[in-house]
């Protein structure tokens, strides 16, 4: 699969990030760096040991990917768990909810990646 094709699953036009990022080569080495991000992994363990800064950070992070990438959908779900983690009283029981899309979102994004390869 190509990286326009791969953008294409998404819903996504790949022409903004490929005249923000240069040309396909970097897009591709960024995407291959994703596959060995942390974040995902550090968020669903923080969750479950109810560590909600820890949990914040990371899906503060992969906000941040998901923005600089242009995945839009993992982009929504990572800003909704952030802005439910965010602060002294975060929403534990709708955080766990927008875990589960954002976990669809991001799984969506990781297997595409792997079969642009």
């Amino acid at each position: 699969m190509t990286i326009r094709e791969f953008y294409a699953t998404l819903g996504v036009d790949s022409d903004q990030l490929l005249a923000r990022l240069g040309n396909e080569e970097r897009i591709h080495k960024y995407l291959l760096k994703m596959l060995d991000d942390k974040s995902f992994e550090l968020l669903t363990e923080s969750m479950t040991r109810g560590d909600t800064a820890l949990a914040f950070r990371a899906a503060h992070t992969l906000k941040g990917i998901a923005a600089n990438l242009e995945f839009v959908a993992l982009l929504q779900s990572s800003s909704a768990l952030t802005e439910a983690l965010r602060g002294d009283t975060p929403d534990l029981d709708g955080a766990q909810a927008l875990l589960e899309e954002m976990r669809r979102d991001y799984e969506t994004v990781i297997e595409g990646i792997k079969l642009v390869g």
